[in-house]
């Protein structure tokens, strides 16, 4: 569902991907891991259509992204970190302009956003009463995956979804993403929270500096390195290490 060959993009001089190639068949869950600035947003963009890779190659859905890129849009969902959204729209009318970009039928269009919204427990007064700039940020969050899924995408590609959302609806998301690959979708998880990738990922790609550090299972990366845990790994192979001595160092400063 997902191939990339040696993408690469630059700012200036700045690399922030650097030559990255992976593939992902359907029906998995990979967690797309890497530290601030390592170019995890920047890669999900370019395979959403968002950013112009400067060389490399990737097809998403058997589609090339240069030579096909509205049937890439098509096919693929996209739910941002950003989390933004039109604000002078309700919640009601932001979904409905989604679903007519994507030509999704108006009565089928506002039967999936009923049921999106019992899923995610909003009520239907929410979603046409208040304008989204008055929304809570974890009730813009379920606004905006409920966007990403609206047309029914084959790949859905997720930057920190959890951030916003209460423990109730997190454990609803992730019920959901299994759900989703369990009928063929492709789930690309890029996320901070590694206790939750490593529990519900079946892989995990992790970069840094725009290159690929480690691509496999979870629990067989952890077993092979000894580490314990992914969080642990993630920390050795990304310079965690000397943060957590750092972190050391300036308490010290209150100790004295």
């Amino acid at each position: 569902m997902i191939s990339v060959e040696q993408l690469t993009k630059r700012f200036g001089t700045q690399i922030a991907v650097d030559t990255l190639s992976f593939e992902i068949p359907a029906g998995q869950i990979v967690g797309f891991l890497g530290p601030n600035g390592a170019g995890k947003s920047t890669t999900l963009k370019m395979l959403t259509g968002m950013l112009d890779p400067t060389s490399g190659t990737a097809r998403v859905c058997g589609f090339d992204l240069r030579e096909n890129l509205i049937e890439v849009k098509r096919h693929v969902g996209f739910v941002p970190e950003s989390g933004a959204v039109f604000e002078s729209l309700t919640g009601l009318e932001y979904l409905e302009m989604v679903g007519v970009l994507y030509g999704i039928p108006a009565d089928a269009a506002r039967g999936r956003i009923k049921q999106f919204i019992t899923f995610f427990d909003l009520s239907f007064e929410t979603l046409t009463d208040k304008l989204l700039g008055a929304y809570s940020k974890g009730m813009r969050r379920k606004v905006v995956i409920t966007a990403g899924l609206l047309h029914n995408p084959q790949v859905v590609f997720f930057d920190e979804p959890l951030d916003g959302l209460d423990a109730n609806a997190a454990v609803g998301f992730k019920a959901l993403i299994q759900t989703l690959t369990r009928e063929g979708k492709t789930i690309v998880y890029s996320s901070h929270i590694l206790d939750v990738v490593e529990r519900v990922c079946d892989r995990v790609i992790i970069i840094d500096k725009g290159k690929l550090m480690l691509d496999g299972k979870p629990d067989e990366l952890v077993a092979q390195s000894g580490a314990g845990s992914l969080e642990k790994l993630f920390t050795q192979l990304t310079g965690g290490t000397e943060l957590e001595r750092r972190a050391e160092d300036f308490a010290k400063t209150f100790r004295s």
